[in-house]
């Protein structure tokens, strides 16, 4: 059942979505070669406990990794498509880019967003993946307007990155927000047939993440259980935004 949102809901999920956003422009500064994203993470967890807040990823269990995850954030470097763990031995180096993700929980509301950031010079191509993922996040995002449907959202994304000569990954998807981290419906970044079609009205809250690959689309899980990469090695980009639908249009709950 998707569970749509008050207004009043709104505004907690803003203040929510605000903090992540806080948090991740606070991890893209720190982002340079020589940094660990175990530094990340220790600077993340700080933030999120002097906000008074909640850290949604930690302590999250998944039942396909059969235990809880132990970090605030999801640092995932290169062929790491999502789900990568911070680590002291993970120094950042010039080449790299790295997928920041994380969560928060504020006054019962979650608020959920991720950027990838080039680590000093990448190559044009690289380039290319970051600013044709991040594109097609915003093309999806223009089209959480009521009337339209889910897969209007899912088709943007897929389209522009297609077109573009990238791949979506198919084995993880966006989903809705609110009370819980994960809500209905999901959210593929393809046009998945196999999943219902809801119309979209005021008050659903949607995670939008497209997660895109320079190479082919298929991905694995290494032997932590958590961290997916790509199978052919090649580069992953990650962004996300939670949008709401509204009567003035799209609101994203995670950016100012």
């Amino acid at each position: 059942m998707i569970i749509r949102k008050s207004q009043a809901e709104l505004e907690k999920m803003r203040r929510a979505g605000l903090l992540v956003y806080q948090i991740l422009h606070r991890m893209k500064e720190m982002v340079q070669v020589g940094v660990t994203t175990l530094d990340l993470e220790m600077e993340a967890e700080r933030m999120i406990r002097e906000a008074g807040a909640k850290p949604a990823f930690k302590g999250y269990y998944s039942p396909a990794a059969g235990t809880k995850f132990p970090f605030v954030l999801c640092t995932s470097v290169n062929e790491e498509v999502v789900h990568g763990m911070p680590s002291a031995k993970r120094q950042l180096k010039s080449g790299d880019i790295v997928s920041i993700d994380t969560g928060v929980q504020l006054d019962g509301y979650y608020g959920d967003s991720a950027l990838t950031v080039a680590v000093g010079e990448v190559s044009d191509e690289v380039k290319r993946l970051l600013k044709v993922t991040e594109e097609s996040l915003e093309l999806g995002i223009r089209q959480m307007v009521a009337g339209n449907r889910l897969f209007d959202v899912c088709g943007a994304v897929e389209r522009h990155v297609t077109a573009n000569g990238f791949s979506v990954v198919r084995e993880f998807v966006g989903h809705g927000i609110g009370t819980s981290l994960h809500e209905e419906p999901q959210v593929p970044n393809y046009v998945d047939k196999r999943n219902e079609n809801p119309r979209l009205k005021e008050g659903i809250v949607l995670a939008i993440e497209p997660m895109v690959n320079a190479g082919r689309p298929d991905t694995k899980v290494l032997s932590d259980r958590w961290t997916a990469v790509t199978k052919d090695g090649s580069y992953a980009a990650h962004f996300e935004h939670v949008v709401a639908v509204t009567s003035n249009g799209p609101w994203v709950l995670t950016r100012p």
